[in-house]
C-alpha cells in the first residue's frame, strides 16, 4: 500500500502503455454501444461501463477512486457539491418516517438541510452536543434511527468529534456513523481507522484547494454489514423494484452496496453529478494536498497563538492550540495537525467583529474557506444566519465570532494583517 503522499499524486488512475499520463477529461454526455444488448447489461448492472454522465463518468470515477484510496475505503462517488454529498449519504439510508442523530455543531448549511429541508421529507433529526456524555448520546437514539452524522472538525466552531465514542454508540444500535472529513482531509485524519463507516467531503475546500471548482464526495469504508441489520435498511437488503429487483447488499456486498445504490438510485433521480472538468481540476488539487495541508496548519497555529494573547480577543478556537478544550482529542485523532481554520470571538460582539473585518488587507471577506488564499467571514450574519439564537448557541456561534481561513501565504503576513486590523478596530 502506498503512503498517503504517493496516493495523492498517483492514486486512482494508473495509465497503461501509451495512455495519457494525466487523467483524461471525458467531456461527453453519452457513450456509444454496438448493440442494445450491450447497453442493456449496463442498465441491469450486469456489466461495468458508462451510458450517461448524469449517473457516472470515467473522469469522475478515476478521481473518486483516488479519494477512496486516500481514505482507505472500498468505493466512492463524486457529487456536484458537498451539500449533495451530505444529502445523498443520509438519504441513501433514511426515508420518510426515519430518524437520524447528528451533532449540533455541524456546518450551518448542513444543519439547515437536515433541520428544514429533510424534515419536510419526513426524516426527523435529533441534534446532540459533541461533548455529550455516553448516556446523553444513548438517549438520542430511537427504534427508527438509521444513522449518526458528525464532522471531524466542526465548521466553524472547530470542535473535534470523538469518533470512537460516536462510532461505538452507532454500532450498538446497528447503524453507521457518517463523518464529514472536509476540514481534516485524509492527510490529517482517516475516520475509518477510528470506526466511522461513511465519509463525506466538500471537495470544494482543501481537496480542490484553489477555489476553482465546487464538488463533493462520498466514500464507503466497506465494513458495515448491511445484511446483519437487514430490517433497518430495506433499501439495501430487499429487491429494488426501480432497478430490476436487484438487492444491493447481496449483489455488491459490504464493499460496494452503499455507493452502487447511491449511484443507481439517487444520482439517477437527482442528477447531482460533478462536471468532468471540475473533477479534473479537483485531481490537480489532490496532487498537492499533502504539501498544502502542512502550510495551512502551520499558518493556522501561528495565528491562533497570536490571537490567544491579544487583549481584544475573548476566546480562540483552534484544536491544535495547547489549552484548547479539544486539544487532547486533536492529539488523538489529528496528531499531525488539524486544519488552517481559526475562529475567535472579538470583544464587543457583532459591531466589533464587523469593524475588524473591514480593516483586513490580506484576508478577504468571502463565503468560502480552506483554499490557497486567506479569507474570513462572520458566520452569524452569513453561513449560519438562518439559525435561531438558541441554535446558534448550540452550534458554538456568537455574534462576535469570526472565522479565519489561513491560506498559503507567509504566516508572518497573516499575523501582521490581523494585528493591524485589530488595532484599527479598537
Amino acid at each position: 500500500m502506498s503512503r498517503i503522499e504517493t496516493t495523492c499524486v498517483q492514486g486512482g488512475y494508473r495509465p497503461g502503455n501509451g495512455e495519457p499520463r494525466e487523467i483524461p477529461i471525458v467531456q461527453s454526455t453519452t457513450f456509444k454501444y454496438d448493440t442494445s444488448a450491450d447497453m442493456g447489461k449496463l442498465f441491469d448492472l450486469e456489466a461495468s461501463g458508462y451510458f450517461y454522465t448524469r449517473l457516472q463518468n470515467p473522469t469522475n470515477d478515476y478521481v473518486a477512486a483516488k479519494i477512496a484510496e486516500l481514505e482507505g475505503g472500498t468505493a466512492a462517488m463524486l457529487t456536484s457539491s458537498g451539500q449533495a454529498a451530505s444529502f445523498f449519504a443520509v438519504f441513501n439510508l433514511a426515508s420518510c418516517g426515519d430518524h437520524v442523530v447528528a451533532c449540533s455543531t455541524i456546518y450551518g448549511g448542513t444543519f439547515n438541510l437536515f433541520q428544514v429541508t429533510m424534515r419536510k421529507m419526513g426524516i426527523e433529526f435529533t441534534f446532540v452536543n459533541p461533548d455529550c456524555t455516553e448516556e446523553e448520546l444513548e438517549a438520542a437514539f430511537r427504534p427508527n434511527t438509521k444513522a449518526v452524522f458528525g464532522e471531524t472538525i466542526a465548521n466553524p466552531a472547530l470542535t473535534v468529534l470523538d469518533i470512537g465514542k460516536f462510532a461505538n454508540a452507532a454500532h450498538a444500535h446497528g447503524v453507521p456513523l457518517i463523518v464529514d472529513n472536509t476540514f481534516a482531509t485524509p492527510v490529517n485524519c482517516r475516520p475509518f481507522e477510528w470506526g466511522a463507516d461513511i465519509v463525506t467531503h466538500s471537495t470544494t475546500k482543501y481537496m480542490d484547494g484553489h477555489g476553482a471548482a465546487v464538488g463533493g464526495c462520498i466514500v464507503d469504508s466497506g465494513k458495515f454489514d448491511w445484511m446483519a441489520h437487514a430490517e433497518k435498511f430495506p433499501g439495501l437488503t430487499t429487491p429494488d423494484d426501480s432497478y430490476h429487483g436487484i438487492t444491493y447488499a447481496e449483489k455488491f456486498g459490504k464493499e460496494g452496496a452503499f455507493i452502487t445504490k447511491a449511484t443507481a438510485q439517487l444520482m439517477r433521480d437527482f442528477g447531482s453529478i460533478q462536471a468532468p472538468q471540475n473533477a479534473f481540476l479537483l485531481n490537480l488539487g489532490l496532487e498537492s494536498l499533502h504539501v498544502r495541508m502542512k502550510q495551512h496548519c502551520s499558518n493556522g497555529l501561528a495565528l491562533a497563538k497570536f490571537l490567544s494573547t491579544h487583549p481584544q480577543v475573548e476566546k480562540v478556537n483552534y484544536p491544535s492550540l495547547p489549552g484548547d478544550p479539544y486539544y487532547e482529542l486533536a492529539q488523538k485523532y489529528l496528531p499531525d495537525g488539524s486544519c488552517g481554520v481559526v475562529s475567535f470571538e472579538v470583544k464587543g460582539g457583532k459591531p466589533a467583529a464587523e469593524r475588524f473585518m473591514k480593516e483586513l488587507k490580506v484576508f478577504a471577506i468571502e463565503t468560502h474557506v480552506a483554499d490557497a488564499r486567506s479569507c474570513c467571514l462572520h458566520p452569524a450574519s452569513s453561513t449560519h444566519r438562518q439559525m435561531t439564537e438558541e441554535e446558534l448557541k448550540a452550534a458554538g456561534i456568537s455574534g462576535g465570532l469570526v472565522r479565519m481561513s489561513c491560506g498559503l501565504e507567509a504566516g508572518e503576513d497573516l499575523v501582521e494583517d490581523v494585528a493591524q486590523a485589530l488595532e484599527k478596530a479598537f
